[in-house]
């Protein structure tokens, strides 16, 4: 790769880190502050607490993984399992916690069907329900992987470490992707299921408000449209990071630099980019994220903060 294009394509990763680390930052922080403030918060606050913090770690986890890559050539076996099941669970909880947040704003705003009423008043229990049966997929994963990994490793003889270019380091790279299209497919699937109802959602309320002359601008079509827009956003991001992985897995080709460098931005583009959306799309998180540029405009300025 030449050094113009290692340059962009290094200050692309740095970016997406650093703006990834400061969305989910102040999503848990502000959500800190009011669990203090308040003593309690509502079920989609703990969601995106919880949500946010996998995804710090998702972005540290992969950023270290890439500087790993970039610094020296070869790992050891035992570092390497740990990179690959911390990069598992951080990734499953940045999964599902989405999709446990995409399923809370269905159950919140869509009201058709008698199961919808039923399962409206109870929330939490659903979302208790598919966060405990997620551990199933996550122990299977588990349990695969570790298996997986030890017959790949003992193929290799003796060798005490991986080399990050070498075929076996391609062939785990695989094996990881692989994984990944196995126990994403479910998620995935809850997340488009969740729209489609909100979709349809959306058109039985419009129709109920053709003879209204607020039409599109009522809080529940806005309400609608807001949840569309977190799960679109979502899928989305996920498809970004998900799609150079599963060309280069079809593909079945050495990882080359360039290759890793655009999977690498990519994955910081997922746990990035649709935190971003959840500020945006959260009238608190917007505000207070509104105030701190505003405050920090003031100090690049140079100037004091006016009082209220």
């Amino acid at each position: 790769m030449g050094p113009v294009l290692h340059s962009i394509s290094t200050t692309a990763v740095v970016a997406e880190f650093i703006l990834g680390n400061l969305n989910n930052g102040l999503i848990v922080l502000n959500n800190c502050i009011d669990w203090i403030n308040k003593r309690e918060l509502s079920p989609v606050d703990q969601i995106l607490i919880i949500l946010a913090s996998s995804r710090v770690t998702l972005l540290w986890e992969t950023i270290f993984i890439w500087v790993k890559t970039q610094s020296i050539s070869f790992i050891t076996r035992e570092e390497l399992k740990i990179l690959v099941f911390c990069w598992i669970l951080s990734n499953h909880f940045s999964l599902w916690l989405a999709i446990a947040l995409s399923i809370f704003y269905l159950l919140r705003i869509a009201n058709f069907w008698q199961i919808f009423l039923y399962l409206k008043w109870r929330p939490k229990q659903l979302i208790v329900g598919v966060l405990l049966g997620s551990l199933a997929f996550l122990l299977a994963n588990l349990m695969q992987m570790s298996i997986t990994l030890e017959e790949r490793l003992n193929q290799y003889g003796g060798n005490t470490t991986v080399n990050f270019m070498g075929t076996e380091y391609t062939l785990f790279s695989e094996l990881i992707i692989f994984k990944m299209i196995m126990f994403s497919v479910t998620p995935f699937s809850l997340a488009l299921i969740s729209l489609l109802l909100l979709v349809l959602s959306l058109w039985k309320h419009l129709q109920k408000m053709q003879l209204n002359s607020r039409g599109y601008g009522d809080p529940s079509t806005k309400a609608h449209r807001n949840a569309m827009k977190i799960i679109v956003s979502f899928l989305l991001a996920y498809t970004i990071y998900f799609l150079p992985l599963l060309i280069t897995w079809v593909a079945k080709k050495n990882h080359s630099e360039l290759v890793q460098i655009i999977c690498m931005i990519t994955g910081l583009t997922y746990p990035s980019i649709h935190s971003l959306i959840l500020i945006l799309e959260n009238s608190k998180l917007k505000q207070t994220s509104l105030l701190v540029l505003r405050h920090l405009g003031y100090r690049l300025k140079g100037q004091n903060i006016p009082t209220i």
